[in-house]
């Protein structure tokens, strides 16, 4: 299923960046992140796009609530800025232990070796509910992409978003700001102007 491999070597790739990342961060765990976070929560709420992708595999679903990322995306905003986010940060982040770039890359190898093992039509149950995981799996991309970017940026490393990635991630995007009436803003961004005003997609 080319789709499927696709999807795969998006999310490895995204994986890869992440871990690559996590090993420039150095002894700036306690450093600045992005808004209340340190680098150490904002890594470990990005390696939660990792392990949601084990967790969620073994949570079978009856049924297909959302059938594709942008749709996701639209049912998890009401979850997105939730009071209990930045918490869930920081615990993710505590729980990376005392060599975090080192969790990271364990963790990293370890999921996207399961989705080799994985049916990509497989239900899984999901934050929005149910969800085929050739679906769910390019969401991860996406917050693999921009939570590395967010990361790299902390730390002063280049904004290297691996294309297949990049692709997919950009694809989603795409898809929101046309949904939520934001195409032209990321088109004037995306061009060098700037955007008559805040420019958001979830």
């Amino acid at each position: 299923m080319t789709d499927w491999a696709d999807r795969c070597a998006a999310f490895a790739e995204a994986a890869d960046w992440l871990v690559a990342t996590c090993a420039e961060v150095g002894d700036r765990w306690d450093g600045p992140g992005l808004g209340d976070w340190d680098l150490r929560a904002l890594v470990g709420h990005t390696s939660r796009a990792l392990l949601t992708v084990e967790e969620y595999a073994a949570r079978p679903a009856d049924d297909v609530v959302a059938d594709s990322p942008a749709s996701y995306f639209r049912a998890a905003r009401v979850f997105a800025n939730g009071p209990d986010v930045a918490e869930r940060g920081r615990a993710a982040g505590r729980a990376l232990g005392t060599d975090p770039a080192a969790e990271v890359a364990e963790t990293a190898a370890r999921v996207v070796a399961l989705l080799r093992g994985l049916d990509p039509e497989q239900r899984v149950t999901t934050i929005v509910g149910g969800m085929r995981l050739v679906d769910y799996l390019p969401t991860r991309t996406f917050e693999l992409a921009v939570h590395t970017a967010d990361i790299a940026a902390a730390i002063g490393a280049p904004l290297d978003v691996p294309a297949g990635a990049a692709r997919e991630a950009l694809a989603i995007a795409g898809e929101l700001a046309i949904e939520g009436g934001t195409a032209g803003a990321l088109l004037l961004a995306a061009t060098g102007r700037p955007p008559a005003g805040p420019l958001t997609v979830l």
